[in-house]
């Protein structure tokens, strides 16, 4: 702050007091908005949560992934049990028609 007397710088100060009064009034309305606040936290939420669920929906997408490829791999491997020896797979076919057969002659009769 200056001491003179000239108008001219007078008015230089008062205009330069006032532009920075202006900037503090909106820094401090700024902080006691608190509507704007929320709203900014809560898009800051949202923001954070859909990038959780894009990441989870990845890991399931590539988890089933695996687990496909897994049960593929069992049905390959059982198959290829069955064509090198086929008798426990004839044996049990043969007991499950046996054992349907027996209950439906039990049932009628």
């Amino acid at each position: 702050m200056t001491t003179t007397d000239d108008p001219q710088q007078l008015a230089e100060e008062i205009e330069r007091t006032r532009a920075q009064l202006g900037e503090t009034v909106e820094a401090l309305t700024a902080k006691t908005d608190v509507k704007a606040m929320a709203q900014a936290k809560a898009n800051q939420i949202g923001t954070r949560l859909k990038g959780k669920a894009n990441q989870a929906r990845q890991q399931a997408s590539q988890q089933v992934q695996q687990a496909g490829k897994q049960a593929g791999k069992q049905v390959q491997q059982a198959g290829k049990q069955v064509r090198e020896n086929p008798v426990p797979l004839a044996v049990s076919a043969s007991a499950a028609v046996l054992a349907v057969l027996f209950f439906m002659g039990w049932r009628r009769g």
